[in-house]
């Protein structure tokens, strides 16, 4: 089966599905919901009048490839300013949606000749400060401020550092060094006025964070790098015309996507699993934060897999959906390894991109797909309440001085330290004394609480530390060690609170957490505040661990007080002396979604 003979088509292997399928567009079909969607009728999600007014503030992204053509002439006069100035590097500073593209947009284009290397910092550890900092050179680098509410705590503190950084280096105007990239109205938008920033670009304001990529949040960072914009633009209104109101479901990439997606959630299968081939790998980041923190609410959620290392096509537990798209020229190995997947059974989609250029037209594809996948599971794709959540526990956290507080130590050793919230540290410590373990071993709590996992739960990495290459490569080594049996995904905080965060909190009950936090450094003032940039992130990490406690998750933190480097690397030992005691993890099942 597939969605046609167009170029966005994608074939389908579903295997019991097809049927189920066929039902879920014939209804699409029936219910108009193309039509629906272009229209911005928020009665395809929702008759309950606050998210009414939410869905209905939201859907400008459907148009907005047009309109970020229209902004291409002065982006072009920009970018040659800066160049001709001696510019050479722009670092960004900004969180979730409005990150996360412009670093896909660098890890898959790189920086064309002339133009300005795009580096992102969306990482409140200091040590993470200090290498964006030592990454590029201050007194030639244009800070981008990227903010939709303009009030960001992390993108706020950035900027203040890095003015403070810029004056010191004796520039005589700091704030001409600056950019910003935010709504009309907001508070940043003013301070770009009031401080002489050198230039502010106004997005539209009906337009989600997530759903930015091809708004100005994505295209400024792009014109930086020196894309071909009016290709890559035109690739995205190619696909949105393929999207149009008048297309039948079935021939409709945006439609067709979310209704696979939507009828394989529905049946269980809920664990959607990127599978990119070599070049296109960055967009999981970007996937991971649409589907989770649009999905991820009410109880219900899609888990998007991105990045997991890849195993034996028998090893995957069965509540898996793969998505395979591939590069033209780099196609065979990955579908290759679709087709072993399809063969047996686990219902595959793929598809292929004909050049770089095209993923314009994919993050508009998935767009529309996410909203449909909203409306088949009931839930307002365009909110995210859990991640506000977060951010009012994180100001409390912060207001009271109180990082340091508010959970229990389990055991503490001189490599590391575990702790729980006051709800699940009691289950957890009752599961080690039924097991007669020894206590004062660190494997015997990760036994307990690997233990917890159930046949269709995943598990979630969560690193509130700096990445390095190194830390990276030993986080996938215990996503290895921990198999495929059970989706492991894997976040970097503070950034995946404003992606997966919301699926964690506000998603079915399906997660157990493994949080990591580390002694990484001296803390780093910021400006004009009480609090630091290791106070930020400590709250940040203590207020996810709290947030998830308060609901009931099975959320265990693993501190490493000899740092992030000897602390993975004893955590790894740990965790494989907790898995002999253990055993495999018990056998995924799939779910099906209430």
């Amino acid at each position: 089966m597939g969605s046609g003979t167009h170029a966005f088509a994608v074939t389908s292997a579903l295997s019991r599905l097809d049927r189920p399928l066929a039902d879920t567009l014939t209804g699409l079909q029936r219910d108009q919901a193309a039509r629906r969607l272009w229209q911005h009728d928020p009665s395809l999600w929702t008759d309950d009048p606050a998210h009414v007014r939410v869905v209905t503030s939201r859907l400008g992204w459907l148009h907005v490839p047009d309109i970020s053509a229209a902004a291409l002439p002065g982006l072009g006069t920009l970018v040659g300013q800066l160049t001709s100035e001696g510019f050479r590097h722009a670092l960004l500073l900004g969180m979730g949606g409005s990150s996360l593209c412009p670093e896909v947009l660098r890890s898959v284009f790189g920086v064309a000749p002339g133009h300005l290397d795009v580096q992102v910092l969306d990482n409140t550890s200091p040590e993470s400060v200090r290498a964006a900092e030592a990454a590029c050179d201050p007194s030639r680098t244009i800070f981008v401020v990227s903010s939709k509410s303009g009030t960001t705590v992390e993108s706020a503190s950035f900027q203040e550092y890095f003015l403070r950084r810029v004056g010191e280096l004796g520039v005589s105007d700091p704030a001409s060094r600056f950019l910003v990239i935010t709504d009309p109205g907001t508070s940043l938008a003013r301070q770009a006025t009031e401080r002489g920033f050198r230039g502010a670009f106004l997005n539209p304001p009906d337009i989600g964070g997530r759903y930015s990529a091809l708004s100005l949040f994505g295209v400024v960072p792009a014109a930086l790098l020196g894309l071909d914009l009016t290709a890559f633009l035109a690739h995205a209104r190619a696909m949105a015309a393929a999207c149009g109101p008048d297309v039948p479901a079935a021939e409709n990439p945006g439609l067709y996507l979310g209704a696979a997606l939507g009828m394989a959630a529905r049946h269980g299968f809920d664990k959607l699993t990127f599978l990119p081939s070599p070049s296109l790998a960055p967009l999981g980041s970007w996937l991971e934060q649409l589907v989770a923190e649009s999905t991820g609410k009410s109880g219900r959620g899609v888990v998007p897999v991105d990045g997991e290392p890849r195993a034996a096509a028998s090893a995957y537990g069965p509540d898996r959906v793969f998505a395979a798209f591939s590069l033209e020229g780099e196609h065979r190995e990955n579908e290759a390894f679709a087709a072993e997947l399809a063969a047996l059974g686990h219902p595959v989609l793929t598809w292929r991109l004909p050049e770089r250029e095209a993923l314009a037209a994919e993050f508009f594809r998935w767009e529309v797909a996410t909203a449909v996948l909203g409306a088949l599971l009931e839930v307002d794709p365009f909110d995210e309440p859990n991640v506000t959540e977060s951010k009012d526990t994180t100001r409390v956290l912060l207001a009271e001085g109180a990082a340091g507080e508010g959970l229990v130590t389990l055991l503490a050793t001189p490599s590391m330290v575990l702790q729980a919230g006051p709800k699940y540290s009691p289950r957890l410590g009752a599961a080690v004394r039924a097991t007669g373990r020894d206590a004062g071993s660190p494997a015997a709590w990760l036994a307990a609480h690997l233990e917890s996992v159930h046949e269709s739960d995943y598990l979630a990495l969560c690193a509130y530390i700096h990445r390095t290459g190194g830390r990276e490569a030993r986080l996938q080594g215990i996503r290895s060690r921990l198999g495929a049996a059970h989706a492991v995904t894997l976040g970097y905080g503070p950034r995946f609170l404003h992606s997966t965060g919301q699926l964690h909190k506000g998603g079915p009950d399906t997660g157990v957490f493994l949080q990591f936090t580390a002694e990484d450094g001296a803390e780093l003032a910021i400006p004009g505040s009480a609090f630091g940039f290791r106070a930020l992130r400590d709250a940040q990490a203590l207020g996810d661990l709290l947030v998830l406690d308060r609901r009931g998750r099975r959320a265990l933190r693993v501190h490493l007080p000899q740092g992030p480097d000897a602390g993975l690397e004893a955590v790894t030992a740990e965790l494989s002396r907790a898995l002999e005691l253990a055993g495999p993890l018990r056998p995924a099942v799939r779910r099906t979604l209430p």
